[in-house]
C-alpha cells in the first residue's frame, strides 16, 4: 500500500498543475483542451510553430514537451480520434503518432478531397474538401473504434487505404500515394 501511495505521489508531482500550466502558458496554450491545442498548432505556418515544443498526438493523450525536459499531457476526447494524413506523389516518411511540430508532408497548402467509409456501409462518414496545412498534413476527427476505407483526391489523382481508429492505431497516415 505504501508503494502505491508513493507511486501515485510521484505521478501527481510529474503532472502537477504548475508544471503543466507553465509549459502550456509559455506556448500560449493555457486553458485549451487537446482538441483546441491540436487545431491551433495544425493551423500555424511552419515559421509560427514553436521550435522548442514537441507535441505528439496519441490515441488517448496529446503529449507536450520542451527542450528543458518539461512535459505534460492532455487527454484526447473520449469519443473522437484525430487522424492526420499527408498524401504524397513523390516523397513521404514513416509516421505512427503525428507530431504537430515536426512532421512535414510533401503537399503543402494544397486542396484535397477526403472520404471515409466505414466497413459495411455505402454512404461516406466523411466526404469533405480540405486543405493541407503548411506542414503538408490535413487532420480529420473520426469516431473511435472505426474500421473502414479512406480515399484522398488531389488534382485528378487519388489514393486509398484502410483506416481504423482503435487504441493501437496510428494517428498519422503517410502511406497514401497519389496515382
Amino acid at each position: 500500500m505504501v508503494l502505491g501511495v508513493l507511486l501515485l505521489a510521484g505521478c501527481a508531482q510529474a503532472g502537477s498543475p504548475s508544471a503543466e500550466g507553465q509549459l502550456l502558458a509559455e506556448h500560449g496554450l493555457s486553458g485549451l483542451d487537446a482538441r483546441a491545442v491540436i487545431e491551433r498548432l495544425e493551423s500555424q505556418t511552419l515559421n509560427e510553430r514553436p521550435g522548442d515544443l514537441r507535441a505528439s498526438v496519441g490515441t488517448d493523450v496529446l503529449k507536450l514537451s520542451d527542450q528543458d525536459g518539461n512535459e505534460t499531457s492532455l487527454p484526447m476526447p473520449e469519443t473522437e480520434f484525430y487522424l492526420s494524413l499527408a498524401p504524397y506523389a513523390e516523397e513521404t516518411h514513416e509516421c505512427f503518432n503525428h507530431s504537430l511540430t515536426t512532421c512535414k508532408g510533401e503537399l503543402r497548402n494544397e486542396d484535397i478531397t477526403v472520404r471515409v467509409v466505414a466497413d459495411g456501409e455505402s454512404r461516406p462518414l466523411v466526404d469533405q474538401n480540405a486543405r493541407t496545412g503548411d506542414n503538408g498534413f490535413a487532420g480529420i476527427w473520426l469516431p473511435r473504434d472505426l474500421a473502414g476505407t479512406i480515399e484522398v483526391e488531389h488534382d485528378g489523382l487519388s489514393a486509398s487505404g484502410k483506416v481504423s481508429t482503435g487504441s493501437q492505431d496510428p494517428t498519422c497516415v503517410t502511406t497514401l500515394k497519389l496515382a
